[in-house]
């Protein structure tokens, strides 16, 4: 597959979800309130922002989260004990 034939397949994916939508699954759960998304055809990035909306999955974003799934694993491990 050259170059060429790789930018038609990504355009034609990101067409395909402009057309029907994006097939939006949960990839991670962030916390029980805080999720990732991912877009099965074209691999778009979701999450959910501090309002609970869902947005895209910025780097800033992904670092907060990454935050939030540390302080989350040590709450639930200082409950259990």
């Amino acid at each position: 597959m050259n170059l060429t034939d790789f930018k038609a397949l990504i355009t034609g994916k990101k067409i395909l979800c402009a057309i029907f939508g994006h097939k939006i699954v949960t990839s991670r759960n962030i916390t029980n309130h805080l999720k990732e998304y991912k877009c099965t055809v074209c691999q778009m990035e979701l999450t959910n922002d501090e309002e609970g909306d869902i947005t895209h999955l910025t780097p800033e974003l992904k670092e907060v989260n990454e935050a939030l799934v540390s302080f989350y694993q040590k709450k639930i491990l200082v409950k259990q004990h």
